[in-house]
C-alpha cells in the first residue's frame, strides 16, 4: 500500500520542544478543521461521498463521521487528563465503528455540525488552561504516556490527516 496516500501529510511526529506559541498557534487551527472539511465535502453527491478515498480505506462519509467520534473521544480523553492522574485513555474499534449502520445513514453534515460544537467548546476549555496545565499526562495503547501538549498537536494532526484523504480522493477522481 502508497504510504503517501494513506498517509498523505505523513505520520504523526510531535513536537518536544512546544512553547506557548507554538500551542497557541495549534489551538487556532482547531476551527479550520471543520471550516475545511465542510468547504471541500460541500460539493460531494451521494455516489461521491460513497467512495473510497483509497482501496481498502473508508468511504468519505465512514472518514467525516469517523472524524466525529474521534473528537468526542478525545475531548473526553483530555478532561479526565486534566482531572485524574495519568488516566489510561481508552480505545474503540474504530473499523467497527465505520461498519455502524449510522455512518452509512447520518448525514455528513450532522458530523460537521457535531464537530463544529464540540470544537467550540474545546477552545473554551483548551483557552482556559494554564500553560503548565499541558504538562499532565494520558496513557494510550499506541503512543504510551503523552502530554496534554502531545495529544493537542495530534488532535489537530488527525483532523489535518483526514482532511488530506478526502482532499487527494477528490484530486484523484477529478471531482
Amino acid at each position: 500500500m502508497d504510504e503517501n496516500v494513506r498517509f498523505p501529510i505523513g505520520n504523526f511526529e510531535p513536537s518536544l520542544k512546544f512553547s506557548n506559541e507554538d500551542r497557541i498557534h495549534i489551538i487556532g487551527q482547531i476551527p479550520g478543521i471543520t471550516k475545511t472539511l465542510r468547504e471541500i465535502t460541500q460539493h460531494l453527491n451521494d455516489d461521491q461521498l460513497c467512495t473510497l478515498y483509497r482501496d481498502g480505506g473508508w468511504t468519505i462519509t465512514q472518514i467525516v463521521h469517523h472524524l466525529a467520534d474521534n473528537d468526542m473521544n478525545a475531548y473526553i480523553r483530555f478532561k479526565r487528563a486534566l482531572t485524574e492522574d495519568e488516566p489510561m485513555a481508552s480505545s474503540y474499534r474504530e473499523d467497527l465503528w465505520a461498519s455502524l449502520h449510522d455512518y452509512r445513514n447520518t448525514p455528513i453534515e450532522d458530523s460537521i455540525l457535531l464537530m463544529e460544537i464540540l470544537h467550540k467548546r474545546f477552545l473554551t476549555l483548551l483557552l482556559g488552561l494554564h500553560p503548565d496545565q499541558f504538562r499532565r499526562t494520558l496513557r494510550t495503547e499506541v503512543l504510551g504516556t503523552i502530554t496534554l501538549d502531545i495529544a493537542l498537536q495530534r488532535f489537530v494532526w488527525h483532523g489535518q490527516h483526514h482532511i488530506a484523504q478526502i482532499k487527494s480522493c477528490i484530486t484523484s477522481q477529478r471531482w
